[in-house]
């Protein structure tokens, strides 16, 4: 909790208005692509875990005349490998993306739905990845496609707090893929992380 209280109190500092940050811990799904987006968010049995921290640049507001947000972003996240069967490092990861926010307003509190696109490295192949692709036979690659979906609310309108205001709580898909094998020849590899996070746009 002190954690979560410091880092809205240095957002806050900074605020110039075209900005968010986001903290963000998960763990590995079994589930598909498919299957979360229908619901199915089982846990990964090899329980592989991630901290993530996100930052983003404000592109377009209410782009096209649209309630659509679109934003620049980048992150660095670091993957918890330690309870893999077999002996491993732990990894870390850089992402680059286009996230666009669909926002829905109603009864002064805001939910909105987030679709980001664009590319993920990590510094080794994730266990949940050599898994996969040993049990598929294909290939692996440290550079892939990534997703990033999420589901969030403003925590601020929602108690009426207006210094939170902007402050989002919310649960994130965290995909790398080879998109069927478009990228690096990787057909049915890739990872699923859900994640938990706190936004804050300042």
């Amino acid at each position: 909790m002190k954690i979560i209280l410091f880092f809205l109190l240095v957002v806050n500092l900074v605020a110039q208005d075209d900005y968010s940050l986001r903290l963000a811990y998960g763990k590995a799904s079994s589930s598909t692509l498919g299957d979360i987006v229908l619901g199915d968010f089982t846990p990964h049995k090899s329980d592989m875990r991630v901290v993530a921290l996100d930052g983003g640049y404000l592109l377009k507001e209410r782009a096209y005349e649209w309630p659509m947000d679109v934003y620049l972003k980048g992150g660095l996240s670091y993957f918890d490998e330690s309870k893999a069967p077999i002996d491993r490092e732990n990894i870390y990861e850089a992402t680059v993306y286009i996230k666009a926010y669909w926002n829905f307003d109603f009864l002064k509190n805001r939910l909105r739905i987030g679709v980001g696109e664009g590319l993920s490295y990590t510094s080794n192949i994730l266990y949940v990845e050599y898994k996969e692709a040993v049990e598929n036979q294909d290939h692996n690659s440290y550079l892939l496609n990534y997703l990033d979906l999420s589901l969030d609310f403003d925590f601020g309108r929602l108690v009426r707090q207006e210094q939170l205001n902007g402050t989002y709580l919310g649960l994130a898909l965290k995909h790398r893929s080879g998109i069927f094998g478009l990228v690096n020849n990787v057909k049915k590899g890739g990872s699923n992380y859900m994640l938990l996070y706190i936004e804050k746009s300042f």
